[in-house]
């Protein structure tokens, strides 16, 4: 499994990207090309699997954009740093979910129990 992170910066008419701590790359006329250049350029460094990828504007003018190769993940959306423990513990997670959302649910009751209110 690999994954290529690069940070993408627009110039003019131009898109340019280079891979956050390696040599990998690329630079086309628009960021859906630019996309599309990088994902190839990421496979050509490892092709062992399936092809995840993600853009995310920070400003107007420049974006980060993340290509994940392989990993046999269940076909699940994977964003930000919840990538391996989405593809790797779906149902255990699931299940510690349910008891910290529960936890929340009586913090939220005990909040109301204070004797009185922000309308009184």
């Amino acid at each position: 499994m690999g994954v290529f992170t690069f940070v993408c910066r627009s110039s003019g008419d131009d898109w340019n990207a280079k891979q956050v701590g390696g040599d990998l790359e690329a630079s086309a006329a628009s960021s859906f090309e630019l996309q599309r250049k990088l994902v190839q350029t990421a496979l050509s460094a490892d092709s062992s699997g399936g092809v995840q990828s993600s853009f995310s504007m920070v400003t107007p003018s420049s974006a980060v954009f993340q290509v994940i190769i392989g990993g046999g993940g269940g076909g699940g959306f994977v964003a930000g740093g919840g990538a391996a423990a989405a593809s790797t513990g779906g149902a255990p997670a699931a299940a510690e979910a349910a008891p910290a959302e529960e936890k929340k649910e009586e913090k939220e009751e005990s909040d109301d129990d204070m004797g009185f209110s922000l309308f009184d």
